[in-house]
């Protein structure tokens, strides 16, 4: 059995945007959205690197990384801790292209990166602690975000 179990799989598959929290080379943190994250197998996530100089050269200097997986409508997700690295060619890179399959995106990336889940543990809102249940929680934000899509589709016409 990996580190990845199969509920932490589901959310990475449903959810797919991620947020890699790496160390700058100045020893700042840095926080950097990645719509392309999958599963690679029970013990690696991995993302296509894109437009992300900044978080490739941090991962060049410091290469553990933690990446938040979160489900916005009920509140709850997963924290993965580990060791990137950048896949430019080999069989590791050949696989995960596989993975991501057709993509407008595969022709613009600088490789595939790849993450060593060492560590997951869970977030959980703070709702949760004072009784609020997930199908609470579930309707408050589905209702939240369509009206939220509402107000920007009315707004862009």
């Amino acid at each position: 059995m990996g580190t990845l179990t199969k509920d932490m799989q589901r959310l990475v598959r449903e959810q797919r945007l991620a947020f890699v929290a790496s160390v700058g080379v100045d020893g700042t943190p840095s926080l950097s959205p990645k719509a392309t994250t999958l599963v690679y197998d029970d013990d690696h996530l991995a993302y296509l690197d894109i437009a992300s100089p900044g978080t490739r050269a941090n991962i060049a200097q410091h290469p553990i990384v933690e990446v938040n997986v979160v489900d916005h409508i009920l509140r709850r997700g997963y924290r993965f801790k580990g060791p990137a690295r950048l896949l430019t060619a080999g069989p590791e890179f050949d696989r995960a292209m596989t993975l991501f399959g057709p993509s407008r995106y595969r022709e613009r990336s600088n490789g595939v990166v790849l993450i060593r889940v060492e560590r997951a543990s869970p977030l959980i809102s703070p709702a949760y602690s004072i009784g609020r249940s997930a199908a609470d929680l579930a309707v408050e934000f589905s209702d939240y975000y369509a009206r939220l899509a509402a107000e920007r589709v009315a707004a862009n016409k």
